[in-house]
């Protein structure tokens, strides 16, 4: 940090304690053996979700998606796709041509009475919202495919089932969980009617950007979500599933969804943890559950940040000791502050002042400014260096010599450094290996509606084969 410095509107200099500062921020500075260690821990951790012994008990679950064929590049043909996730959802028209891909879209919303309903409601409606948009778009008299995205918590039995565990989001929709989404969803087009519409593939978000990705990138076989959540998938061979239970014909190959999320749930990871991961943990809605997620995403990252102002201000650190109350609440300090905060390259701290004004802090002076850019890069720094541990460990758990992955989510794609604090520490833990991270545009859609076109594709190659093989004999 610099010495402290005046700045209009700011209070006068005073003297700043820089080692109290550092102690206070030390436990989340890991060194390189931490990052190295958690590493092959998570690696480990895949094996044991992938092993039909050990995965009843895993912490990182390695669901199959029953997604096996990556896009060629050259795919062809209409399909929709229908991301839902929250109270908006979206319905898209996307054609695909090769490399040319063209997509229309609309948003429409849930009321808060159809998520608090009955499943039958919620389905209803999203087949009424389906119908206007096709109608709108001239497609009623068309066949199309569609690809689902269905960002809730599923046990995946199929490519087209998907079964709801549990409601999240705010959603409470009855008759839902423990039935297949699938068929709830088909079984709402048949009452609507007028519609030809077959849901042929559900998918989460990391599958989306892993595909959206390779449809123009061949390289790509990761996908990684960082933004309000994490999560990551790859492309695991199947001599490495152990808990795969379908057929085994060609492609010998089956993307994974890791749920990372929960890796650490065991306590494998308490010891890198510090009292704020703890405080943070205690008083969410899951304690002792999704504890790697909670030392990255974007949900907890901002309270991580304003436990440490607030422990720093209680020790007179900065801010002369005032706090607000906007400071001192629970959950109030954004994670977008954090992107806002270190996009600020001089000294004027425009973002951070802003920041400020929003916090209702009014005795700072431009040193202040700079602690809060630290802090804020300190845990960010971390959360990118412990997303590289994570994304080494699928690039050495593949053992290829290069892979592209796919990323997407708002923390990934709005803060500053986050891809290059990345690049920096994959490339100490993956130095044999060359490596790309390219930003997912779309996964939800894009990405759903290239797992329709590989699924009706293989799907047809099957119905031809079984004609072929019927007139052989």
């Amino acid at each position: 940090m610099h010495q402290p410095a005046t700045s209009r509107g700011c209070s006068s200099p005073r003297s700043v304690d820089e080692s109290s500062i550092e102690t206070i921020v030390r436990p989340f500075k890991l060194n390189d053996m931490n990052y190295r260690e958690i590493m092959h821990l998570m690696i480990e951790k895949f094996k044991e979700g992938l092993s039909a012994k050990t995965n009843p008990i895993a912490t990182v679950k390695m669901f199959p998606t029953y997604v096996r064929s990556t896009p060629k590049g050259t795919e062809v043909g209409d399909f929709l796709a229908l991301d839902l996730g929250g109270t908006n959802f979206r319905v898209l028209h996307i054609k695909l041509d090769g490399q040319d891909t063209k997509m229309e879209s609309k948003i429409f919303l849930i009321p808060q009475k159809i998520m608090s309903g009955t499943g039958t409601e919620l389905f209803d409606h999203i087949a009424d919202c389906i119908y206007k948009f096709v109608k709108e778009q001239q497609l009623l008299t068309h066949y199309l495919p569609l690809g689902f995205t269905f960002s809730f918590p599923c046990r995946q039995e199929g490519l087209d089932k998907a079964i709801l565990t549990t409601w999240t989001k705010g959603f409470k929709c009855e008759g839902v969980e423990g039935e297949n989404i699938v068929e709830l969803l088909h079984a709402a087009i048949k009452r609507k009617g007028q519609l030809n519409i077959k849901c042929v593939a559900v998918i989460n978000d990391t599958v989306g950007a892993l595909m959206s990705c390779a449809h123009s990138d061949r390289m790509c076989s990761i996908g990684i979500i960082l933004g309000t959540g994490t999560n990551a998938c790859y492309i695991e061979r199947l001599e490495n599933v152990d808990i795969w239970n379908e057929d085994k014909n060609e492609p010998k190959q089956v993307i994974i969804n890791t749920e990372w999320g929960a890796f650490g749930d065991d306590g494998c990871l308490d010891k890198i943890l510090t009292d704020y991961d703890r405080q943070v943990d205690k008083h969410s809605i899951n304690p002792g559950k999704q504890r790697f997620e909670k030392t990255i995403s974007g949900m907890y990252m901002g309270e991580l940040v304003r436990l440490i102002l607030e422990k720093l201000r209680r020790h007179k650190l900065i801010f002369n000791g005032v706090g607000s109350e906007e400071l001192s609440t629970r959950g109030r300090f954004y994670t977008k502050y954090v992107s806002e905060i270190e996009s600020d390259i001089d000294d004027s701290f425009k973002n951070t002042k802003q920041v400020f004004q929003d916090l209702n802090l009014t005795n700072f002076m431009v040193e202040d400014c700079r602690i809060a850019q630290y802090v804020c890069s300190t845990i960010s720094t971390r959360a990118a260096y412990l997303s590289a541990a994570g994304t080494a460990a699928l690039i050495h758990k593949m053992g290829r010599s290069e892979v592209t992955v796919a990323v997407d989510g708002s923390l990934y794609r709005f803060h500053p450094h986050f891809h290059d604090l990345m690049v920096e520490k994959i490339k100490a833990l993956c130095p044999l290996t060359r490596f790309r991270l390219m930003l997912s545009h779309d996964g939800s859609g894009k990405g759903a509606a290239i797992v329709a076109s590989c699924a009706t594709q293989e799907g047809q190659n099957q119905n031809n084969n079984s004609a072929l093989r019927a007139e052989v004999h």
